[in-house]
Protein backbone atom coordinates (compact mmCIF):
# COMPACT_ATOMS: atom_id res chain seq x y z
CA UNK A 1 0.00 0.00 0.00
CA UNK A 2 1.55 3.41 -1.03
CA UNK A 3 1.98 5.62 2.12
CA UNK A 4 -0.35 8.91 0.38
CA UNK A 5 -3.24 5.78 1.14
CA UNK A 6 -1.69 4.61 4.35
CA UNK A 7 -2.00 8.23 5.52
CA UNK A 8 -5.58 8.28 4.11
CA UNK A 9 -6.94 5.33 5.70
CA UNK A 10 -5.48 6.06 8.68
CA UNK A 11 -6.86 9.73 8.99
CA UNK A 12 -10.03 8.28 8.50
CA UNK A 13 -10.44 5.93 10.33
CA UNK A 14 -8.69 7.94 13.26
CA UNK A 15 -11.70 10.68 12.45
CA UNK A 16 -15.23 8.70 11.67
CA UNK A 17 -13.81 6.61 15.21
CA UNK A 18 -14.05 9.77 16.89
CA UNK A 19 -17.07 10.77 14.96
CA UNK A 20 -18.75 7.53 15.98
CA UNK A 21 -18.30 7.89 19.59
CA UNK A 22 -18.75 11.82 19.89
CA UNK A 23 -22.05 10.64 17.96
CA UNK A 24 -22.84 7.69 20.30
CA UNK A 25 -22.15 9.77 22.99
CA UNK A 26 -24.77 12.49 22.23
CA UNK A 27 -27.31 9.73 21.48
CA UNK A 28 -27.12 8.15 24.75
CA UNK A 29 -27.39 10.60 26.69
CA UNK A 30 -29.74 12.66 25.08
CA UNK A 31 -32.31 9.37 24.65
CA UNK A 32 -31.81 9.27 28.21
CA UNK A 33 -32.08 12.69 29.38
CA UNK A 34 -35.51 12.35 26.78
CA UNK A 35 -36.96 9.61 29.05
CA UNK A 36 -36.18 10.93 32.66
CA UNK A 37 -37.34 14.26 31.26
CA UNK A 38 -40.87 12.74 29.78
CA UNK A 39 -41.29 10.00 33.08
CA UNK A 40 -40.91 13.80 34.90
CA UNK A 41 -43.88 15.23 33.17
CA UNK A 42 -46.01 11.87 33.46
CA UNK A 43 -45.21 11.76 37.06
CA UNK A 44 -46.42 15.43 37.43
CA UNK A 45 -49.57 14.91 36.14
CA UNK A 46 -49.95 11.69 37.96
CA UNK A 47 -49.85 13.96 41.12
CA UNK A 48 -52.21 16.56 39.75
CA UNK A 49 -54.56 13.80 38.80
CA UNK A 50 -54.35 12.33 42.11
CA UNK A 51 -55.21 15.66 43.88
CA UNK A 52 -58.27 16.85 41.14
CA UNK A 53 -59.84 13.44 41.61
CA UNK A 54 -59.28 12.09 45.20
CA UNK A 55 -59.25 15.23 46.77
CA UNK A 56 -62.50 16.88 48.15
CA UNK A 57 -63.44 19.94 45.51
CA UNK A 58 -63.00 22.73 47.86
CA UNK A 59 -59.38 21.85 48.29
CA UNK A 60 -58.38 21.85 44.65
CA UNK A 61 -60.42 24.63 43.37
CA UNK A 62 -59.05 25.75 40.25
CA UNK A 63 -56.17 22.81 39.57
CA UNK A 64 -58.18 21.20 37.18
CA UNK A 65 -58.31 25.00 34.80
CA UNK A 66 -54.42 25.12 35.76
CA UNK A 67 -53.80 21.83 34.74
CA UNK A 68 -56.05 22.21 31.40
CA UNK A 69 -54.20 25.12 30.85
CA UNK A 70 -50.69 24.93 31.50
CA UNK A 71 -50.30 21.24 30.96
CA UNK A 72 -49.71 20.46 27.32
CA UNK A 73 -52.14 17.40 26.61
CA UNK A 74 -49.40 13.98 25.42
CA UNK A 75 -50.52 11.58 22.92
CA UNK A 76 -52.74 9.28 23.82
CA UNK A 77 -52.35 10.52 27.22
CA UNK A 78 -54.50 8.68 30.13
CA UNK A 79 -55.34 8.54 33.82
CA UNK A 80 -56.15 5.14 35.55
CA UNK A 81 -56.41 4.88 39.35
CA UNK A 82 -56.61 1.56 41.44
CA UNK A 83 -58.26 1.52 44.87
CA UNK A 84 -55.69 -0.47 46.82
CA UNK A 85 -57.16 -3.94 47.27
CA UNK A 86 -56.00 -7.45 47.96
CA UNK A 87 -52.59 -7.70 45.49
CA UNK A 88 -54.34 -10.30 43.34
CA UNK A 89 -57.52 -8.09 42.77
CA UNK A 90 -54.77 -5.40 41.59
CA UNK A 91 -52.82 -7.75 39.29
CA UNK A 92 -56.00 -8.80 37.45
CA UNK A 93 -57.14 -4.93 37.06
CA UNK A 94 -53.56 -3.98 36.04
CA UNK A 95 -53.79 -6.72 33.39
CA UNK A 96 -56.87 -5.34 31.66
CA UNK A 97 -54.56 -2.10 31.22
CA UNK A 98 -51.89 -4.06 29.65
CA UNK A 99 -49.79 -3.24 32.98
CA UNK A 100 -46.74 -6.04 34.08
CA UNK A 101 -46.90 -7.41 37.76
CA UNK A 102 -43.78 -6.21 38.28
CA UNK A 103 -45.14 -2.80 37.81
CA UNK A 104 -47.84 -2.97 40.37
CA UNK A 105 -45.17 -4.45 43.13
CA UNK A 106 -42.85 -1.73 42.95
CA UNK A 107 -45.39 0.95 43.39
CA UNK A 108 -46.80 -0.48 46.34
CA UNK A 109 -43.04 -1.27 48.03
CA UNK A 110 -41.76 2.14 47.01
CA UNK A 111 -44.64 4.53 46.16
CA UNK A 112 -43.28 5.43 42.86
CA UNK A 113 -42.35 3.18 39.95
CA UNK A 114 -41.91 4.10 35.86
CA UNK A 115 -42.91 1.22 33.28
CA UNK A 116 -42.57 1.53 29.00
CA UNK A 117 -43.64 -0.55 26.58
CA UNK A 118 -43.56 -0.27 22.94
CA UNK A 119 -42.82 3.37 23.31
CA UNK A 120 -45.97 4.16 25.58
CA UNK A 121 -44.81 5.16 28.96
CA UNK A 122 -46.26 4.76 32.27
CA UNK A 123 -45.74 6.52 35.95
CA UNK A 124 -47.32 5.25 38.60
CA UNK A 125 -47.66 6.84 42.16
CA UNK A 126 -49.28 5.71 45.43
CA UNK A 127 -51.33 8.20 46.50
CA UNK A 128 -53.09 8.65 50.51
CA UNK A 129 -56.02 10.82 50.44
CA UNK A 130 -56.37 13.08 53.87
CA UNK A 131 -58.84 10.82 54.70
CA UNK A 132 -56.45 7.96 54.97
CA UNK A 133 -57.30 6.09 51.76
CA UNK A 134 -54.91 4.29 49.24
CA UNK A 135 -54.48 4.68 45.90
CA UNK A 136 -52.67 4.02 42.99
CA UNK A 137 -52.66 7.14 40.17
CA UNK A 138 -50.91 5.84 36.56
CA UNK A 139 -50.12 8.59 34.08
CA UNK A 140 -49.54 6.98 30.55
CA UNK A 141 -48.65 8.60 27.09
CA UNK A 142 -46.87 8.13 24.38
CA UNK A 143 -43.68 9.47 24.33
CA UNK A 144 -43.33 11.15 21.22
CA UNK A 145 -40.05 13.44 21.98
CA UNK A 146 -38.37 10.01 21.66
CA UNK A 147 -40.43 8.97 18.72
CA UNK A 148 -40.05 11.89 16.75
CA UNK A 149 -37.13 14.02 18.04
CA UNK A 150 -35.21 11.35 18.64
CA UNK A 151 -35.91 9.62 15.66
CA UNK A 152 -34.87 12.85 13.79
CA UNK A 153 -31.60 13.05 16.24
CA UNK A 154 -30.70 9.68 14.74
CA UNK A 155 -31.52 10.14 11.17
CA UNK A 156 -29.46 13.34 11.64
CA UNK A 157 -26.66 12.09 12.71
CA UNK A 158 -26.43 9.37 10.18
CA UNK A 159 -26.34 11.91 7.18
CA UNK A 160 -23.92 13.77 9.24
CA UNK A 161 -21.40 10.56 9.54
CA UNK A 162 -22.11 10.12 5.96
CA UNK A 163 -21.30 13.47 5.15
CA UNK A 164 -18.22 13.47 7.33
CA UNK A 165 -17.02 10.08 5.77
CA UNK A 166 -17.10 11.56 2.18
CA UNK A 167 -15.28 14.95 3.19
CA UNK A 168 -12.91 13.08 5.63
CA UNK A 169 -11.64 10.76 2.76
CA UNK A 170 -11.40 13.82 0.44
CA UNK A 171 -9.84 16.05 2.55
CA UNK A 172 -7.56 13.36 3.72
CA UNK A 173 -6.85 12.07 0.49
CA UNK A 174 -6.18 16.05 -0.80
CA UNK A 175 -3.72 16.41 2.74
CA UNK A 176 -1.84 13.27 2.29
CA UNK A 177 -0.75 14.30 -1.38
CA UNK A 178 0.17 17.17 -0.08
CA UNK A 179 2.22 15.65 2.51
CA UNK A 180 4.17 13.14 0.09
CA UNK A 181 4.67 15.17 -2.82
CA UNK A 182 7.76 16.91 -1.26
CA UNK A 183 8.92 12.86 -0.95
CA UNK A 184 7.73 12.52 -4.64
CA UNK A 185 9.67 15.24 -5.91
CA UNK A 186 12.33 14.41 -4.08
CA UNK A 187 12.50 10.73 -5.53
CA UNK A 188 12.23 11.82 -9.15
CA UNK A 189 15.03 14.21 -8.46
CA UNK A 190 17.31 11.15 -6.84
CA UNK A 191 16.54 9.39 -10.18
CA UNK A 192 17.89 12.06 -12.31
CA UNK A 193 21.14 11.80 -10.57
CA UNK A 194 23.75 9.40 -11.75
CA UNK A 195 27.34 8.80 -11.81
CA UNK A 196 28.01 11.10 -15.00
CA UNK A 197 25.97 13.91 -13.48
CA UNK A 198 26.38 14.00 -9.48
CA UNK A 199 26.86 18.01 -9.71
CA UNK A 200 23.07 17.81 -9.69
CA UNK A 201 21.69 18.56 -5.93
CA UNK A 202 17.89 18.56 -4.31
CA UNK A 203 16.35 22.18 -3.99
CA UNK A 204 16.22 23.31 -0.47
CA UNK A 205 13.67 24.62 1.08
CA UNK A 206 14.37 27.16 3.88
CA UNK A 207 11.28 24.99 6.35
CA UNK A 208 13.18 23.99 9.32
CA UNK A 209 11.54 20.40 8.94
CA UNK A 210 12.70 16.79 8.57
CA UNK A 211 12.14 16.81 4.98
CA UNK A 212 14.43 20.17 4.89
CA UNK A 213 16.77 18.11 7.09
CA UNK A 214 16.76 14.98 4.77
CA UNK A 215 17.63 17.01 1.48
CA UNK A 216 20.11 18.75 3.37
CA UNK A 217 21.72 15.12 4.49
CA UNK A 218 21.27 13.53 0.94
CA UNK A 219 23.02 17.11 -0.45
CA UNK A 220 26.08 16.79 2.14
CA UNK A 221 26.10 13.33 0.54
CA UNK A 222 26.08 14.21 -2.69
CA UNK A 223 28.98 16.58 -2.04
CA UNK A 224 31.16 13.93 -0.76
CA UNK A 225 30.14 11.22 -3.24
CA UNK A 226 31.24 14.08 -5.92
CA UNK A 227 34.52 15.28 -4.05
CA UNK A 228 35.10 10.92 -3.92
CA UNK A 229 34.83 10.44 -7.30
CA UNK A 230 36.62 13.46 -8.65
CA UNK A 231 39.19 12.72 -6.42
CA UNK A 232 39.27 8.84 -7.80
CA UNK A 233 39.29 10.05 -11.03
CA UNK A 234 42.16 12.49 -10.40
CA UNK A 235 44.25 9.39 -8.32
CA UNK A 236 43.42 7.10 -11.57
CA UNK A 237 44.64 9.85 -13.96
CA UNK A 238 48.13 10.88 -12.18
CA UNK A 239 48.94 7.02 -10.87
CA UNK A 240 48.34 6.00 -14.44
CA UNK A 241 51.00 8.36 -15.31
CA UNK A 242 53.27 8.55 -12.80
CA UNK A 243 53.78 5.15 -13.09
CA UNK A 244 53.68 4.51 -16.40
CA UNK A 245 56.93 7.24 -16.55
CA UNK A 246 59.28 4.93 -15.20
CA UNK A 247 58.22 2.17 -16.52
CA UNK A 248 58.27 3.33 -19.80
CA UNK A 249 61.84 4.53 -19.22
CA UNK A 250 62.97 1.09 -17.50
CA UNK A 251 61.51 -0.43 -20.82
CA UNK A 252 63.49 2.45 -23.41
CA UNK A 253 66.36 1.54 -21.81
CA UNK A 254 66.54 -2.13 -21.61
CA UNK A 255 65.30 -1.79 -25.51
CA UNK A 256 68.30 0.55 -26.73
CA UNK A 257 70.72 -1.24 -24.85
CA UNK A 258 69.99 -5.23 -26.16
CA UNK A 259 69.72 -3.80 -29.68
CA UNK A 260 73.36 -3.90 -30.07
CA UNK A 261 76.30 -5.47 -28.32
CA UNK A 262 77.67 -2.51 -26.41
CA UNK A 263 80.72 -2.33 -23.66
CA UNK A 264 81.00 -3.20 -19.93
CA UNK A 265 80.91 0.95 -19.50
CA UNK A 266 77.76 1.42 -21.80
CA UNK A 267 75.61 -1.71 -19.67
CA UNK A 268 76.95 -0.50 -16.16
CA UNK A 269 75.46 2.78 -17.38
CA UNK A 270 72.19 1.33 -18.56
CA UNK A 271 71.70 -0.50 -15.54
CA UNK A 272 72.53 2.53 -13.44
CA UNK A 273 69.78 4.44 -15.30
CA UNK A 274 67.28 1.00 -15.31
CA UNK A 275 67.60 1.14 -11.31
CA UNK A 276 67.50 4.60 -10.31
CA UNK A 277 64.14 4.62 -12.32
CA UNK A 278 63.48 1.18 -10.48
CA UNK A 279 63.86 2.76 -7.27
CA UNK A 280 61.42 5.94 -8.26
CA UNK A 281 59.11 3.13 -9.35
CA UNK A 282 59.96 1.71 -5.63
CA UNK A 283 59.11 4.81 -3.72
CA UNK A 284 55.82 5.64 -5.62
CA UNK A 285 54.52 1.95 -5.24
CA UNK A 286 55.17 2.22 -1.65
CA UNK A 287 53.61 5.52 -1.45
CA UNK A 288 50.43 4.94 -3.18
CA UNK A 289 50.26 1.60 -0.90
CA UNK A 290 51.06 4.12 2.38
CA UNK A 291 48.30 6.21 1.19
CA UNK A 292 45.56 3.75 0.72
CA UNK A 293 46.21 2.39 3.91
CA UNK A 294 45.73 5.64 5.45
CA UNK A 295 42.34 6.15 3.82
CA UNK A 296 40.90 3.64 6.26
CA UNK A 297 39.23 4.43 9.19
CA UNK A 298 42.26 3.19 11.41
CA UNK A 299 40.62 0.96 13.81
CA UNK A 300 43.02 -1.61 13.35
CA UNK A 301 45.98 0.71 13.97
CA UNK A 302 47.44 0.62 17.59
CA UNK A 303 46.68 4.29 19.64
CA UNK A 304 48.58 5.46 22.61
CA UNK A 305 49.63 8.43 24.60
CA UNK A 306 51.57 10.73 22.53
CA UNK A 307 53.17 14.00 24.25
CA UNK A 308 53.43 16.20 21.24
CA UNK A 309 56.15 18.61 22.23
CA UNK A 310 58.35 15.15 22.60
CA UNK A 311 57.71 14.20 18.98
CA UNK A 312 58.26 17.35 17.48
CA UNK A 313 61.91 17.02 19.20
CA UNK A 314 62.21 13.60 17.93
CA UNK A 315 61.07 15.14 14.27
CA UNK A 316 63.71 18.07 14.59
CA UNK A 317 66.75 15.57 15.38
CA UNK A 318 65.31 13.36 12.11
CA UNK A 319 65.61 16.66 10.05
CA UNK A 320 69.24 17.45 11.56
CA UNK A 321 70.51 13.97 9.98
CA UNK A 322 68.48 14.01 6.52
CA UNK A 323 69.16 17.87 5.96
CA UNK A 324 71.77 19.46 8.36
CA UNK A 325 71.47 22.58 6.71
CA UNK A 326 67.61 22.51 7.54
CA UNK A 327 66.41 26.09 9.54
CA UNK A 328 63.82 24.57 12.11
CA UNK A 329 63.13 26.42 14.92
CA UNK A 330 60.90 25.19 17.65
CA UNK A 331 58.90 28.00 19.46
CA UNK A 332 57.83 26.45 22.75
CA UNK A 333 56.82 29.73 24.54
CA UNK A 334 52.72 29.36 24.35
CA UNK A 335 52.86 25.59 25.68
CA UNK A 336 50.38 25.01 28.55
CA UNK A 337 51.19 25.07 32.49
CA UNK A 338 49.40 21.23 32.02
CA UNK A 339 51.49 19.02 30.41
CA UNK A 340 48.71 16.74 30.04
CA UNK A 341 47.37 18.97 27.78
CA UNK A 342 50.63 18.27 25.51
CA UNK A 343 49.17 14.35 24.85
CA UNK A 344 47.16 13.03 22.11
CA UNK A 345 45.71 9.86 21.42
CA UNK A 346 47.75 8.52 18.71
CA UNK A 347 49.35 6.31 16.84
CA UNK A 348 52.96 7.79 17.33
CA UNK A 349 55.14 6.63 13.72
CA UNK A 350 52.12 8.04 11.71
CA UNK A 351 52.09 10.94 13.51
CA UNK A 352 56.02 11.08 12.72
CA UNK A 353 55.47 10.61 9.88
CA UNK A 354 52.64 13.35 8.94
CA UNK A 355 54.65 15.93 11.04
CA UNK A 356 58.06 14.97 8.51
CA UNK A 357 56.18 15.80 6.00
CA UNK A 358 54.83 19.02 6.60
CA UNK A 359 58.34 20.33 7.58
CA UNK A 360 60.61 18.79 5.19
CA UNK A 361 57.91 20.23 2.49
CA UNK A 362 58.60 23.50 4.43
CA UNK A 363 62.41 23.77 4.91
CA UNK A 364 62.32 21.88 0.70
CA UNK A 365 60.35 24.93 -0.86
CA UNK A 366 61.82 27.85 1.26
CA UNK A 367 65.47 26.56 0.06
CA UNK A 368 66.42 26.19 3.82
CA UNK A 369 65.01 29.52 5.10
CA UNK A 370 63.29 30.11 8.63
CA UNK A 371 60.84 27.37 9.35
CA UNK A 372 59.00 28.04 12.66
CA UNK A 373 57.17 25.39 14.24
CA UNK A 374 54.73 26.58 17.17
CA UNK A 375 53.25 24.03 19.73
CA UNK A 376 50.31 24.95 21.78
CA UNK A 377 47.27 23.65 23.28
CA UNK A 378 43.61 24.70 23.91
CA UNK A 379 40.61 23.28 26.29
CA UNK A 380 40.04 20.94 23.47
CA UNK A 381 43.12 20.57 20.92
CA UNK A 382 46.57 20.18 20.80
CA UNK A 383 46.97 23.17 17.93
CA UNK A 384 50.93 22.84 16.03
CA UNK A 385 51.47 25.90 13.12
CA UNK A 386 54.25 25.68 10.66
CA UNK A 387 55.37 28.24 9.14
CA UNK A 388 57.62 28.84 5.96
CA UNK A 389 58.98 31.58 3.83
CA UNK A 390 59.12 29.77 0.50
CA UNK A 391 57.57 29.79 -2.48
CA UNK A 392 54.12 29.53 -1.86
CA UNK A 393 51.37 28.23 -4.02
CA UNK A 394 49.04 29.88 -6.33
CA UNK A 395 45.78 30.76 -4.86
CA UNK A 396 43.60 28.94 -7.68
CA UNK A 397 45.83 26.28 -7.38
CA UNK A 398 45.00 25.70 -3.31
CA UNK A 399 41.80 23.33 -3.56
CA UNK A 400 44.18 20.74 -5.83
CA UNK A 401 46.51 20.52 -3.06
CA UNK A 402 45.15 17.10 -1.51
CA UNK A 403 44.53 15.45 -5.21
CA UNK A 404 47.29 12.67 -4.84
CA UNK A 405 50.37 13.28 -7.50
CA UNK A 406 49.21 16.97 -7.90
CA UNK A 407 52.07 19.63 -7.75
CA UNK A 408 51.67 22.85 -7.74
CA UNK A 409 52.94 25.08 -10.65
CA UNK A 410 55.98 26.49 -9.05
CA UNK A 411 57.37 23.49 -7.98
CA UNK A 412 58.95 22.40 -11.38
CA UNK A 413 62.52 22.65 -9.57
CA UNK A 414 61.86 20.82 -6.72
CA UNK A 415 62.04 17.13 -6.20
CA UNK A 416 58.77 15.43 -5.03
CA UNK A 417 55.81 13.01 -6.06
CA UNK A 418 52.75 15.08 -4.85
CA UNK A 419 51.84 12.54 -1.93
CA UNK A 420 53.08 14.19 1.16
CA UNK A 421 50.60 16.12 1.71
CA UNK A 422 47.64 13.85 1.17
CA UNK A 423 49.20 11.71 2.84
CA UNK A 424 49.55 13.66 5.73
CA UNK A 425 46.01 14.76 5.61
CA UNK A 426 44.96 10.86 5.87
CA UNK A 427 46.87 10.67 9.11
CA UNK A 428 45.68 13.74 10.79
CA UNK A 429 41.93 12.71 9.67
CA UNK A 430 42.29 9.27 11.46
CA UNK A 431 43.25 11.07 14.60
CA UNK A 432 39.98 12.91 14.41
CA UNK A 433 42.18 16.31 13.78
CA UNK A 434 41.79 19.06 10.98
CA UNK A 435 44.69 20.60 9.04
CA UNK A 436 44.67 23.81 7.57
CA UNK A 437 47.03 25.38 4.92
CA UNK A 438 46.87 28.83 3.89
CA UNK A 439 49.36 30.24 1.60
CA UNK A 440 50.84 32.85 -0.80
CA UNK A 441 52.63 32.82 -3.83
CA UNK A 442 56.52 33.52 -3.18
CA UNK A 443 54.97 35.08 0.44
CA UNK A 444 55.28 31.44 2.30
CA UNK A 445 53.15 28.80 3.34
CA UNK A 446 51.29 28.32 6.83
CA UNK A 447 50.09 25.08 7.92
CA UNK A 448 48.28 24.58 11.36
CA UNK A 449 47.26 21.15 12.71
CA UNK A 450 44.46 20.59 15.40
CA UNK A 451 44.34 17.12 17.19
CA UNK A 452 42.05 16.69 19.72
CA UNK A 453 43.53 15.70 23.47
CA UNK A 454 43.82 12.45 24.72
CA UNK A 455 44.88 12.48 28.08
CA UNK A 456 41.44 12.50 29.15
CA UNK A 457 40.95 8.51 27.37
CA UNK A 458 43.85 6.96 29.54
Amino acid sequence: MKTQHKITLFLTVIFLAYTLLFSGFIYFFTTKYSFADFYKRLELRAITTAKIQLEPEENVAGLDKIKEEFLERLPNEKDIIFTIEPKDSLFIKAKEFGLSKSFVEEVLENKFANYNSQNTFYTAIKYTTDFGDEFIVIASAENYFNSHHIAYLKNLLIISFVVAFILVVVISLVISKRLVQPVRDITKKVKEIGTDNLHLRITETKQQDELSTLVETFNDMLDRLETSFETQKNFISNASHELNTPLTSIIGEADVTLSKIRTIEEYVEALQTILEEAEKLDKKTKALLFLAQTGYSGKTLSFDKVRMDQLLIDVKETMDKIYPKNNVVLDFSLLPEDPLKLKVKGNQQLLHLALSNIIMNACKYSDNKEVRVSLSASNENVIIVVKDHGIGIPEEELHYIYDPFFRASNTKNYDGYGIGLPLTRNVIKIHHGELLVSSAKNKGTTVQIKIPLGYYSF
